[in-house]
């Protein structure tokens, strides 16, 4: 088989695609067909090594994938050969097989094909736990999205909204506010031309926002932490500006509010339960027309590289997936 590999970290100029044998999965492991692996910026980290795991070279990024069950472990019986599934792999998806444990498949209603499946499992996962277990968001609730037009932003925007909250975008750029008002979002915010917390002292009239998400990180960490409501709730989701923020202690004091971390793949691992009912809860939804991912763009395999810097240049909106077959 075809696979795109690290096989020492640095940039993505540096993946080559090599023919290796295919993997045999393990007694609980599915193995897969790749039809289309999503992109997401967990990728842009673990070739160059400053990702949490480390896996040992060679190695394919991606860390999910939509396909068809090739064979399956002794020990797997949710799902069989020919099933269509998605798939969390941490790594290895870039690349025409990936063998993975059978706990992180799920099988595709008929609602996904291959590329939004591809695109669907990362975002709305860690968005949906974010907005339901970590911040507790409810009908009637405020809730500000940064970084609004990527693929986790768009899926936070799409979510609030199933969820009855009022969302606030921010982005920065017409471009991309566009289509986070098109996902359903019910205010803009342009942060690269409006000072963020004048903007939304006006649009709460001086509340504040109940949640705020936020997967990039960087200098608006802080002015949207001072823009929070009482009671409120700022989820940690990640840093796609590079830079990882501090903030003063005592304003989580002074505005009575949480600072809340979300790790979404240990959630899937410790709590296997509530990530599947959190799933069929997405699945509903997309089936209902409130969910619709957003693929902007998608690259063969053999151009896997353009698809992770692509995606590192912030340049995406929505998702980016490498087409495998």
């Amino acid at each position: 088989m075809k696979a795109m590999l690290c096989k020492a970290f640095g940039p993505a100029e540096t993946l080559v695609l090599e023919e290796v044998a295919s993997p045999v999965p393990k007694k609980f492991e599915v193995l897969l067909d790749v039809h289309a692996a999503g992109v997401n910026f967990p990728d842009t980290l673990i070739i160059e090594g400053k990702y949490q795991f480390k896996p040992p070279f060679p190695f394919s990024p991606g860390g999910e994938a939509a396909g068809v069950v090739a064979a399956v472990g002794e020990k797997v019986s949710h799902v069989k050969p020919g099933d269509r599934v998605m798939a969390l792999t941490g790594w290895g998806s870039f690349a025409e097989q990936v063998a993975v444990s059978a706990d992180k498949v799920l099988p595709i209603p008929a609602s996904l094909d291959f590329t939004a499946a591809a695109a669907f499992g990362m975002t709305y996962g860690t968005s949906m736990h974010a907005l339901k277990q970590r911040a507790n968001l409810q009908p009637g609730e405020t809730l500000l999205v940064l970084g609004a037009s990527g693929g986790v932003g768009l899926a936070a925007v799409e979510i609030g909204k199933a969820m009855g909250a009022k969302v606030i975008a921010a982005a920065s750029s017409a471009e991309k506010l566009a289509v986070a008002k098109a996902a359903g979002a019910d205010e803009l915010i342009n942060y690269n031309e409006e000072n963020l917390r004048e903007r939304l002292k006006q649009l709460t009239g001086d509340q504040g926002v109940d949640v705020i998400y936020d997967p990039v990180g960087g200098e608006l960490f802080e002015q949207a932490f001072r823009s929070i409501a009482w009671n409120g709730r700022m989820l940690v989701v990640g840093f796609a500006s590079g830079t990882i923020p501090s903030l003063p202690a005592n304003l989580t004091l002074l505005k009575g509010a949480s600072l809340v971390g979300v790790f979404w793949g240990a959630f899937a691992a410790r709590q296997p339960q509530d990530n599947a009912a959190n799933f069929q809860q997405l699945f509903q939804w997309h089936a209902e027309g409130k969910l619709k991912p957003l693929v902007s763009q998608t690259f063969p395999l053999a151009n896997a590289a353009d698809a992770i810097n692509h995606l590192g240049q912030r340049k995406a909106v929505g998702k980016v997936v490498v087409q495998v077959r």
